[in-house]
């Protein structure tokens, strides 16, 4: 191969941009390398060739030879590009194999590692996922959001008043980009100016001279010679102003935008277009006067309406507007001139009505107008509204003359005549209306002011049958709209005979006592009681055996009536349904808590007459001599109901009265021999391992709770009696064992776990506690009991973030809601606690221990009133449950002591944890 350098040069005759061309077109000669001529030789590695190429391709050197890739016919065009991009995972193989064929061979391959490297990866899923969420969660924990700082920031926004936030000032821009520099210079005024002002005497006005043609006055300044030198006045050391002008121009000045004017100028333009072309249409003239008023040019205004009022004179419209736009002296000449021409226009009488002073004068005015009206309703009853009592009853009488159809005329005349001229008015109304029932209505209450009760009843009842004849359809729900507002009235009497007449009217017989149920819970909540009354009292001489209905009935009597209504719904009651003693008990007990003992035994007698196998009444009767300190006849009692085959209950009463009696043998065998006809019933056992335990004698309490839990597993009482008794005799150890225990037969228990908890404190093993509320709410996350005891045991500051994830998790509990309450008030939040306390007692009212907690608050933050109001309520709820409240009502002590004194002994035995004042951790 020869060099480059020996080759023979190209022609002369050809130029040199032609050659280049031509060589950089065309190919290069046989056996042509590159570079070679230089010294500059290329070399081949295995990626460039392949591997079977470079294998059989020998290895090139700086010496002279073949390259593999050379022929006779120079390069061969493969389509292979030496500045072909490199490929991360083929390398230069993608290249060499781009124009080879994609075969069913090479996609089945494919195929199969796809599915290979899919399965990698699901074997490797859990791991790669388990491992991201770690790093997630450490680089949060580092990383924390701006949210989660601030979480126990925006919790105690909650307790932010209205007033506070409207106390927060509104933060201004005070960045320093934001501030412009304000360049003030202070540069005297020229000598040349203040001595050409001089020689003028010139004087410069202070307002423009349009403000004075409008009304202003001119304020001249002193002469700029003095300004420039800064002299102040000599009277009071202040330039003088004079205030008149400058207050004159402000009364009349009207701000407004140049958009404002602008669309204001429009307006006027088109509204002209419009009074232009169409005259005779009266709002475009009202349209146009009402701009020029917005506008500030009255007088415009009131030229424009009296041109419409030319145009258009027999429009209403037209002239109110110019009388509200006149001036009070011509306004009444404006009206005047609108009455002369639109003499039936009630309008504008009353309008003309409305510009006099006096009334005489407005009565002569409507008069005036009924000459021209007389058949308008609304002049008549302007005129009668005027009148007095004689003159009224006058004018109605030629108004119901003129207006015969109209109802309201001939109601207001009957309300003024006497009895016997109204029921004549009344009957000449209803021959003009026949399908009025106002006035039946009207005719009823009539004769019932005048104490004709037989009357009212009929009245109605034919009132009913004539609009029905008349084919006027009776709308249940509108005469009871009419009953409630005929109670409003006072009118008693009409509203039971409306309820009476109309309550049947379009319902189903299968469908009458729900709906006439319903209806009377909606008028009691309206605050109709007598419209309810009545509707019960119907539905009770339909359905006279329904005993829901008449404890409906005596509930309503017991919260809105007297002692008197009630006993005789009850006595109608017993009589109507012998058999449900429900009623004979709610009988018997409004006697005794009246006061009257013998009447409520005599009630008693008659029920057991009537049911001699309740038990229901043997135990009512028990009650009643064991509260008013009769045990011996208590006893007598119980032991008959004994005799005659007496239920668990009674056996337990008998043991009752024996424990007050201090006969504890007898008390032990009347328990002993109970346990054997019913060992299932757990008080049985309470009370037998009570009695033991009262009397020191452990081991056998101890015996006495393990064999009820034989028989009973399942009661908690009875576990939590036996753990607080190993607790005191054989110590913590003991006690954790048999709470475990119960808590494996009994799971998702919180009160066991509760117990648990309090033993550990009890001891100081706050740590384990700890674990066990942990583990409690875990097992049990709705437990409000739990969620209680979780507020009161963390420390202080972060008391409020627990008990806002205890409302989250169970937000009606009446526990957490009392937790919550006990944090206000020790935070000195004395109406929200009060008003956290309430929402407890009215959720659990049969809680006493609720109630306790609010008296003893109301006896600190309360007055009388409030401590008055909390003793009545809980009175009126009568509970019997609660922590505190069974160990102190069920004292032997307190057998017989009133709701009240229990409640001040549970007040005075709350303890510590109780008490928001004492100082806490």
């Amino acid at each position: 191969m020869t060099d480059l350098a020996s080759s023979p040069p190209p022609p002369a005759a050809a130029p040199a941009r032609a050659v280049r061309q031509d060589l950089l077109n065309s190919k290069p000669p046989p056996n042509y390398v590159a570079g070679l001529g230089r010294g500059a030789t290329g070399f081949t590695t295995r990626s460039d060739v392949g591997p079977a190429a470079a294998a059989a391709a020998p290895s090139l050197g700086r010496g002279r030879g073949n390259t593999p890739y050379e022929d006779e016919g120079g390069y061969e065009d493969n389509g292979y590009d030496e500045n072909q991009k490199f490929d991360e995972f083929e390398g230069n193989d993608a290249g060499l194999f781009s124009t080879a064929d994609y075969d069913d061979d090479d996609r089945e391959a494919d195929a199969v590692w796809d599915t290979v490297d899919q399965r990698m990866d699901l074997r490797r899923k859990d791991r790669r996922e388990a491992r991201l969420k770690q790093e997630i969660e450490m680089y949060r924990a580092s990383n924390p959001k701006i949210t989660e700082q601030f979480a126990d920031l925006k919790r105690k926004l909650t307790d932010v008043s209205v007033q506070e936030w409207e106390s927060i000032p509104e933060i201004g821009d005070y960045s320093a980009r934001n501030k412009k520099k304000r360049f003030e210079s202070f540069v005297p005024a020229p000598d040349t100016l203040v001595e050409k002002a001089r020689q003028e005497q010139g004087h410069v006005t202070a307002l423009d001279p349009r403000s004075s043609a409008a009304g202003g006055t001119e304020t001249p300044v002193t002469d700029l010679t003095a300004v420039g030198e800064g002299c102040p006045d000599s009277v009071s050391g202040l330039a003088v102003v004079d205030p008149k002008g400058y207050l004159t121009d402000l009364n009349i000045m009207k701000i407004t935008s140049n958009a404002e004017i602008s669309d204001i100028k429009k307006a006027r333009l088109l509204l002209r277009s419009v009074t232009q072309t169409n005259p005779k249409h009266p709002p475009g003239w009202i349209a146009a006067a009402r701009l020029e008023e917005v506008a500030g040019k009255l007088h415009s205004a009131r030229q424009l309406i009296q041109r419409g009022c030319e145009e258009c004179p027999k429009n209403e419209d037209v002239w109110i507007e110019a009388c509200r736009l006149a001036s009070p002296d011509e306004s009444k000449a404006v009206i005047a001139r609108g009455v002369k021409a639109i003499p039936n226009s009630v309008k504008l009488w009353l309008q003309a009505a409305k510009l006099e002073t006096s009334d005489l004068n407005k009565s002569r005015v409507l008069r005036k107008g009924l000459e021209h009206i007389p058949g308008s309703v609304r002049l008549w009853k302007a005129v009668v509204e005027l009148a007095n009592e004689e003159d009224a009853r006058m004018l109605l009488h030629r108004a119901v003359e003129c207006c015969p159809l109209h109802v309201e005329l001939w109601l207001a005349l009957a309300r003024l005549e006497t009895y016997d001229q109204a029921r004549k008015v009344l009957n000449k109304a209803r021959e003009k209306l026949d399908k009025e029932p106002a006035i039946w209505i009207t005719a009823a209450k009539l004769e019932e002011a005048n104490e004709n009760t037989q009357s009212v009843s009929k009245t109605i009842e034919r009132g009913v049958e004539s609009l029905q004849r008349e084919g006027l359809d009776i709308d249940r729900e509108a005469w009871l709209k009419e009953a409630e507002a005929a109670e409003r009235a006072g009118s008693v009497l009409t509203c039971h005979a409306i309820v009476k007449n109309t309550i049947g009217v379009g319902v189903d017989d299968e469908d009458r006592k729900r709906t006439w149920i319903a209806d009377a819970e909606e008028c009691t909540k309206r605050g109709s009681i007598e419209t309810a009354r009545a509707i019960y009292a119907h539905a009770l001489s339909v359905f006279v055996t329904k005993k829901s209905i008449w404890l409906k009935a005596a509930q309503l009597e017991k919260s809105h009536g007297t002692r008197e209504s009630l006993e005789a719904v009850l006595v109608k009651a017993v009589k109507y349904n012998p058999k449900a003693e429900v009623l004979w008990l709610m009988h018997a007990k409004e006697k005794w808590l009246a006061g009257d003992v013998p009447a409520a035994r005599a009630v008693l007698q008659e029920a057991y007459a009537a049911i001699p196998v309740s038990e229901e009444i043997w135990l009512a009767a028990f009650k009643i001599e064991f509260e008013n300190n009769e045990p011996e006849r208590a006893r007598m009692l119980l032991t008959k109901a004994r005799e005659r085959g007496g239920a668990e209950r009674v056996w337990m009463k008998s043991a009752i009265v024996e424990r007050e009696l201090g006969n504890l043998n007898e008390e032990r065998r009347l328990l002993e021999e109970v346990l054997k006809l019913f060992p299932s019933f757990f008080k049985l056992w309470l009370m037998l391992g009570q009695m033991e335990d009262r009397i020191g004698r452990g081991a056998k309490a101890k015996e006495v709770y393990e064999n009820g839990l034989k028989h009973c597993p399942g009661c908690i009482p009875l576990w939590l009696s036996l753990a607080n008794l190993e607790e005191r005799i054989n110590g913590l150890s003991k006690s954790r064992a048999f709470l475990t225990m119960a808590r494996k037969k009994n799971p998702a228990t919180p009160e066991l776990w509760l117990a648990a908890i309090r033993a550990e404190l009890g001891h100081g093993n706050k740590k384990e506690a700890g674990s066990l509320l942990a583990k409690a709410l875990r097992e049990c996350p709705t437990s409000g009991v739990l969620w209680a005891a979780a507020i009161e045991m963390v420390p202080r500051p972060q008391r409020k973030s627990k008990s806002s994830d205890a409302i989250k998790r169970c937000d009606h509990d009446p526990h957490v809601i009392a937790a919550v309450a006990k944090l206000f008030w020790h935070d000195r939040k004395v109406d929200k606690a009060r008003s956290w306390l309430n929402r407890a007692v009215s959720l659990a009212p049969d809680i006493g221990d609720f109630w306790a907690l609010y008296y003893k608050f109301e006896l600190q933050h309360g007055n009388a009133d409030t401590q008055r109001d909390v003793l009545k309520r809980c009175i009126a709820a009568e509970p019997k449950h609660g922590e505190r409240w069974q160990a102190t009502s069920k004292a032997v002590e307190n057998s017989h002591q009133p709701i009240d004194a229990i409640l001040r002994r549970v007040v005075l035995a709350l303890g510590v944890e109780e008490n928001p004042n004492v100082t806490e951790p």
